[in-house]
């Protein structure tokens, strides 16, 4: 923490905000990169230190270049979105080899699961339909297949954590399974690629009343619209907390067709394709054991791996009430 008020001060002074009116406020919500509030003289900022581990990957430099351009052609339209700052031409900085975003602060916050309303369903079903229809093409869409050696995290957790040994141990069945049927479903998609957020769900989006803002833009990439749109409408109708609204899916998918989004035909295909919790699954399991983490993650690692099973659990069980509502869309 100090090291980051430190690092804070010196963006302050090279980007001219000014001195801090008061020290800064950590910004919750994020489960990969620390975010921060300033307040200066000259004005309010928000500030997205990128996760250093992150940084290392080899294709992150690529995929955040490819997120600026399309977070440009969201602002060229008008869009919704809360853009980063620029400074010499460059959205992302760097100071002694910590990269991070500045932003202009907007006074909104995100909706929890329980004020999430229907209105709010079909607002974002419409503005994501309007994102999709930005640079569509009929291609295919790639996607590595997942191969995950799960019965290797069950016994590195052996030694190192009995309770998610436990929980992936009672959970294999299933995690193969979806892992299996999801790499069969992906080769099935339709052929269709758009500008994606691939990350707009409700944590994602901040509101003032009726208006709002879409952040984490560093998430932008060409992906399936079909994904997305399934996954994104989940997200805002309960399934994050174990209980799906049908009626505002139902809401979201509607509002999404009437801005002229294209609904896909086979449902099926596009349920067992939604399987990304999978790698967001095994990135946790690394956290949980030390891997490719600072210490701090990894009590973070497991709550999430915590809860990431319990999801799958939870979406594999509702299958065919899931199914039931989609294919009124079919």
């Amino acid at each position: 923490m100090d090291k980051d008020l430190e690092l804070l001060g010196k963006i302050c002074q090279q980007y001219g905000l000014g001195k801090p009116e008061c020290p800064p406020v950590v910004l919750k919500g994020g489960f990969l990169h620390k975010m921060y509030s300033l307040f200066t003289p000259g004005g309010r900022y928000a500030v997205k230190l990128l996760n250093p581990y992150i940084m290392q990957r080899e294709t992150a430099m690529e995929n955040y270049h490819t997120a600026e351009r399309l977070e440009a052609m969201l602002e060229e339209q008008g869009l919704p979105i809360l853009p980063a700052l620029r400074f010499e031409g460059r959205k992302m900085q760097c100071i002694e080899g910590q990269f991070f975003y500045l932003y202009a602060w907007y006074d909104g916050k995100a909706l929890k699961a329980e004020e999430i309303k229907e209105v709010h369903c079909q607002k974002i079903g419409n503005l994501l339909a309007r994102i999709h229809r930005l640079d569509r093409k009929e291609a295919v869409y790639e996607r590595s297949e997942i191969h995950i050696d799960w019965d290797s995290y069950i016994e590195q957790l052996a030694v190192r954590n009995d309770e998610l040994c436990r929980l992936l141990r009672e959970n294999r069945s299933l995690l193969y399974e979806s892992q299996n049927n999801g790499n069969i479903a992906v080769r099935k998609l339709p052929h269709a690629v758009s500008v994606c957020h691939n990350d707009m769900d409700s944590k994602n989006v901040l509101w003032v009343g009726d208006d709002c803002r879409v952040i984490d833009l560093e998430c932008l990439g060409v992906s399936s619209p079909y994904i997305e749109l399934y996954e994104t409408a989940l997200c805002w109708c309960g399934y994050e907390k174990h209980h799906i609204d049908y009626g505002f899916l139902r809401c979201f998918l509607r509002s999404y067709a009437e801005a002229e989004g294209q609904l896909p035909a086979d449902w099926e295909t596009i349920y067992w394709s939604n399987y990304g919790r999978l790698e967001w699954l095994e990135y946790n399991l690394k956290r949980s054991l030390g891997i490719e983490c600072s210490e701090e993650e990894i009590a973070m690692g497991n709550s999430e791996v915590r809860e990431t099973i319990a999801h799958l659990s939870y979406y594999h069980k509702a299958k065919d009430e899931i199914m039931d509502c989609l294919k009124e869309f079919s």
